[in-house]
């Protein structure tokens, strides 16, 4: 569950721009946030260590209601049980099926300068990251994101775009893993119900943590 909750950061960290992001030079990331209020994607994701074997492939959806809410579910391959985790604009919840575990901590603390806080919508990304257009490569136009924090879960977050829309990401975390997503079929702008960036225990789950009410 450690490894899958520092992975999960590690993609989250690449994922959260507001619109403050256009402080700066505009670059694909930019012009792909403007106006993005809500996001609905299907994806496939490998993660390969530092030696290049592939430790892990899944396939995944994510929804994001920005600012601050998100709902990301990840179906590891070989059979495992799926893994969930949701922003709800005030709490980070983890949720283990296996181990029939719930861990819950305050969104800002956990989201400042990772990712999710690229996607969803919370805070200034170049406060967090630097933001650069490195070119076109494979057909894709691709934007170099780096935290400014040393102690920050990735060390690096690639995203290529394809006319406007989100293609790839491609992020080294400070493990020397790397984590490649693919975005299969997305929806941008859709209806959200509520409900899908909410969420309650189990009945029956452990809780670790407090959430914030």
């Amino acid at each position: 569950m450690r490894r899958f909750a520092l992975m999960f950061r590690t993609v989250l960290s690449a994922l959260v721009v507001t619109a403050s992001a256009s402080v700066g030079a505009q670059t694909p990331l930019d012009t792909y946030l403007a106006q993005l209020k809500t996001l609905r994607t299907e994806f496939s994701q490998e993660v390969t260590d530092s030696k290049g074997r592939q430790v892990q492939n899944a396939a995944g959806r994510l929804t994001i209601v920005r600012p601050g809410k998100f709902r990301w579910e990840l179906t590891p391959g070989g059979g495992a049980s799926p893994q969930l985790m949701v922003a709800d604009g005030k709490n980070l919840w983890f949720y283990d099926r296996d181990l029939e575990q719930v861990s819950v901590k305050p969104a800002s603390a956990a989201l400042t300068a990772t990712p999710a806080g690229l996607l969803s919508g919370e805070g200034d990304v170049r406060q967090w990251f630097t933001v650069a257009s490195t070119g076109k490569r494979d057909g894709l136009d691709w934007v170099k994101v780096v935290p400014r924090q040393n102690d920050a879960d990735i060390r690096e977050a690639q995203l290529a775009f394809d006319r406007r829309e989100l293609r790839r990401m491609i992020l080294k975390d400070r493990l020397g893993q790397t984590v490649r997503l693919d975005f299969l079929k997305s929806e941008r702008n859709p209806a959200v119900p509520d409900t899908d960036v909410q969420f309650s225990p189990p009945a029956g789950a452990d809780v670790i943590g407090t959430p914030t009410p």
